[in-house]
This record gives C-alpha cells, sequence and structure tokens, in this order.
C-alpha cells in the first residue's frame, strides 16, 4: 500500500475499512472534551461497551437467585469458565479443551512450570531471553531456586548482538543446540514486551524439542495481537493476561494452555486444587485428586464470575471478525504509523529509531520507537496534547495502534500532535 500523510487519505481508508465500525462498540476516553489517540493498547485495551450489561447481569442473577445462580443464571456460575473455551482456542489455534480461563499471568506460568519444568541429572537447563518482563524473569528464577539451584547456574539468556535491539532467531536456535541435552525447558514471550517483536514461536519450538525439551511460551504480548497454532506447533504449554488485545479490563482473569498429549495423567506433577479433578465425582469430596482429562486439570478454584464478566464481553466482539480481518487492519495501521513516523522525522531533522521489526512478519500491532536527543519530556508533552502511549526506560515509547478501535485518523492526529510538539 502506498501511504500519504493526510487526512484525506486517512479518512479515505477508514472509510474503506471493514472493522470501521468496531470502533463504536469501545468508550474512548476523551481529554477536554476530544477523543484522546489512544496508542496503548498493548497495556490495556479500551472498555467494551457492552461490559457493564454482562457484569450487571452476573448481579442480577446474584441478587435474584442467590447461592442458585450456579446452576440458574444466564449463564450459570458452576461451569462459567467453559463458556470462554471456544472463543480462546480459536485465538490461539487450539481444541476447546486445551485451553481455560483462570487465574493470572504468573501465577498460572508457576502452576505450568510445576509441571514442565522437572530437571533431571544434567538435564537443568533453562532458555529465556534476556530482558523479558521482569515478572517472566522473577518467576524462572524462583523455580529455579525452588529445586535447589543458583538461577545463574541453570537460566540461559539470549540477548542481542551488540549494537542491535531484536533477537535474532539465528541466535536462538544456535543456543539451544549449544546446551542440546541439557536443555529442560525452553520459555519465552511469543512477542517481546519490550520491543515488539514476534518470535518464529513453531521454528523455535520444533528446534527445542528436537533436543528433548519442554517448550511453553508467554503470550501476554501476543493472545489477540498475532497469529498462533499451538496445538499445530507441538508447544507443552502456554500462559497469558487479557487485559490488552482482549480488553479484559484491569488485573482481568487470565488463561492457558496445555497441549492434549499432557491431558489425563495423573502421575505428573502439578499443584492441585479441587476445580481440577474431575467432574463426575467432584461432589462425592473423595480424598485422591482425579485430573479432569482437559487443561481444566490445572485449575485450583472455582471461577471468578465478576472478573471474567468483561473477558466475555469482548470475546463477544472477536468473535463478530476473524483472524484475517484484524491481522490485515494492523499490518496496516502499524504499516502507517511507520509511515508518520518516518515523514516527521525527515521533516523535522529528528531521530525517531523505531527498534520494532520493519519487517511485518516479525511484529504485531506495536511499535517501538528509541527517541534520540529526545526523551522523557517529549513523551510527557504527547501525553498532554492527547496522546496515551506508553514509556519505557531508557527512552522507548510504546504505541499500538489495535485494529478493533484505532483508526487511521487516530495514527494521522497523532502525527499532527508530534509535529506540533517538536515545533
Amino acid at each position: 500500500m502506498t501511504f500519504e500523510y493526510s487526512q484525506e487519505f486517512a479518512k479515505k481508508q477508514d472509510q474503506l475499512d471493514p472493522l470501521n465500525s468496531f470502533r463504536d462498540k469501545f468508550h474512548i476516553p476523551k481529554m477536554n472534551g476530544e477523543e484522546v489517540v489512544y496508542l496503548t493498547g498493548n497495556s490495556l485495551g479500551l472498555q467494551p461497551k457492552n461490559v457493564a450489561t454482562y457484569i450487571n447481569q452476573e448481579l442480577e442473577d446474584w441478587k435474584n437467585l442467590g447461592v442458585e445462580g450456579h446452576f440458574h443464571a444466564k449463564r450459570p456460575w458452576m461451569p462459567y469458565h467453559e463458556f470462554f473455551s471456544e472463543s480462546l482456542a480459536k485465538l490461539v489455534g487450539a481444541s476447546p479443551t486445551e485451553v481455560v480461563a483462570m487465574g493470572s499471568l504468573t501465577n498460572n506460568l508457576h502452576l505450568l512450570m510445576v509441571s514442565f519444568y522437572r530437571p533431571a541429572g544434567k538435564r537443568n537447563k533453562i532458555i529465556c531471553e534476556a530482558k523479558a518482563f521482569p515478572s517472566d524473569q522473577y518467576a524462572l528464577a524462583s523455580q529455579a531456586r525452588f529445586h535447589g539451584f543458583e538461577a545463574s547456574d541453570v537460566i540461559v539468556e539470549i540477548a542481542p548482538r551488540a549494537g542491535e535491539h531484536i533477537i535474532r532467531k539465528e541466535a536462538i536456535l544456535a543456543k539451544i543446540e549449544e546446551v542440546g541435552d541439557e536443555l529442560a525447558l525452553l520459555m519465552i514471550g511469543g512477542v517481546n514486551y519490550y520491543t515488539g517483536q514476534v518470535h518464529d514461536m513453531k521454528t523455535i519450538t520444533a528446534a527445542a524439542k528436537k533436543v528433548g525439551a519442554f517448550v511453553g511460551w508467554d503470550l501476554a504480548h501476543a493472545m489477540g495481537n498475532v497469529e498462533v497454532n499451538l496445538h499445530d506447533w507441538d508447544i507443552d504449554f502456554a500462559a497469558w493476561c487479557t487485559y490488552k488485545y482482549l480488553n479484559a479490563g484491569p488485573g482481568a482473569t487470565a488463561g492457558l494452555f496445555v497441549h492434549k498429549k499432557h491431558h489425563g495423567d495423573a502421575n505428573m506433577p502439578r499443584f492441585e486444587g479441587w476445580w481440577g479433578h474431575e467432574k463426575e465425582s467432584r461432589f462425592k469430596m473423595p480424598d485422591k485428586f482425579v485430573p479432569m482429562n482437559s487443561a481444566e486439570a490445572w485449575q485450583l478454584s472455582n471461577a471468578p464470575v465478576f472478573a471474567m464478566a468483561p473477558q466475555r464481553a469482548s470475546l463477544d466482539i472477536f468473535d463478530e471478525t476473524t483472524f484475517e480481518q484484524r491481522r490485515e487492519k494492523a499490518v496496516k495501521l502499524s504499516g502507517y504509523l511507520e509511515f508518520v513516523l518516518d515523514e516527521i522525522a525527515k521533516k523535522n531533522n529528528a531521530n525517531f529509531e523505531i527498534i520494532t521489526p520493519r519487517n511485518w512478519e516479525e511484529r504485531g500491532s506495536q511499535l517501538s520507537v528509541f527517541l534520540h536527543g529526545q526523551g522523557r519530556e517529549l513523551f510527557d508533552k504527547l501525553m498532554a496534547a492527547g496522546v496515551i502511549a506508553d514509556w519505557r526506560e531508557p527512552n522507548v515509547i510504546r504505541m499500538a495502534p489495535v485494529p478493533l478501535y484505532n483508526s487511521f485518523e487516530d495514527v494521522y492526529r497523532f502525527g499532527q500532535k508530534l509535529e506540533s510538539t517538536l515545533k
């Protein structure tokens, strides 16, 4: 597509956009009576307008039914988590039995690593990315210590080359081969939170499986953003949050995936809870845990209905679209943002280094921009002008035009506000 930095071009693209009407399904924050340019759906998605209806339904059912809401609510609370499985499975390329809505991201990662980080003899190493999101780093290090290791002895970090920002796939594959039969677990973020780089999960998974390791992916920045086919790629486990691209609200209930081949294994180590026990005998209160033959076996407790209702509201919007529609628009929107940044940098002699890969196959909605010679002052001025983006030390602005509610005119307006700020 040939881009133009003009309001006319942006309006024309919005008119041609098949997802244009979906913007009206979300609340757009305002500043001084004007809609902000909201470019931080990679951090917290906007509120779908239908959320209040979904929460109020549960409140009404609680008010009118009391405990009987577990069985007779519009969406009965007893199997409430089951109402999410089909939608989540479509987003990650899995069967409904391989996913479950539950917990929080890091909590789920810990529960999964109980099962899938099982060091034995010299096979005790964990490969991860250097400067992963801190919560992942803490989780991996604490799992290593739990098994009696010094984290520095078993965690193998892969970093970008000197002077580069992204981790080359060849470096990951080479490190997997080098660690070889000492590798117990590979766990990396499918989309790097800082740079927005999308890893080749299929190829990297295959390489790690070849040397006998378990493979897990943190999909916090991938879920609802990029293509994922967890089952076909033979990934052992994955976990995600839902408050970013899935628009489920701050601290929303997360989810996890466990490949079908691991289901029903009563001997697999796991931390067990009542709601992971097989449904047929759960209420007979047996002494011995019998895992459900699905990813639900990793559940501990019953569903937090009020916390999950916003996620169901958002998933219903996702179900009205296809991945292909969302991806096509995401590529165009991020491409237009890239173009606008380049145009403004040239016109204003500014040095904006886009550290997200320029190759569209290696990125999702997010663009991360290094502000050489600018810094926090420019970011603060943009925020004051009504551009809601995200700052990361030492000098990066992360921006993510999201296909369900961002428009081409949003990107044009961002450009205008950026130019005004620079001047």
